[in-house]
């Protein structure tokens, strides 16, 4: 019965602040048996998943408050931040330019730049489709 009280507060101090050090420390269970619970108990690890995902929507929700405030009262990182993370018109872009030359590219060069291109999450460039229709 005190495994299970202590556990139900664990999950709740989890929900309010998604750190598990921290919700070890407010409730005084070691992270060794958290862990361990987590480890054994299949119900016990679906719960903290699901503690742990509140929590951070709720840091998340808090967080988009304090952000609407700071824009409210006209700070200028807050409103560069929103919008771009929010605005398509204002997020960073890369750009890539070439000459195109006439010569295609072999078999071994076209992974190679889809590699690239990959490894730079730059996936749904025309120059993927390109490569991927001369393939």
């Amino acid at each position: 019965m005190k495994k299970n009280k202590l556990q139900d507060q664990f999950f709740e101090e989890l929900t309010k602040v998604p750190i598990v050090q921290v919700a070890c420390e407010k409730t005084g269970v070691s992270r060794n048996s958290v862990y361990r619970w987590r480890k054994d108990d299949a119900s016990f690890c679906k719960k903290m998943d699901q503690a742990l995902k509140d929590g951070v929507a709720l840091v998340n929700d808090m967080s988009e408050t304090q952000l609407l405030t700071l824009i409210k009262e006209k700070n200028y990182p807050a409103i560069s931040f929103w919008l771009r993370h929010r605005n398509d018109n204002y997020k960073n872009k890369l750009e890539i330019t070439t000459k195109e030359e006439s010569e295609a590219l072999t078999p071994s060069q076209a992974k190679i730049v889809r590699n690239a291109l990959k490894l730079a999450s730059i996936t749904k460039s025309k120059s993927i489709k390109r490569i991927n229709k001369e393939k």
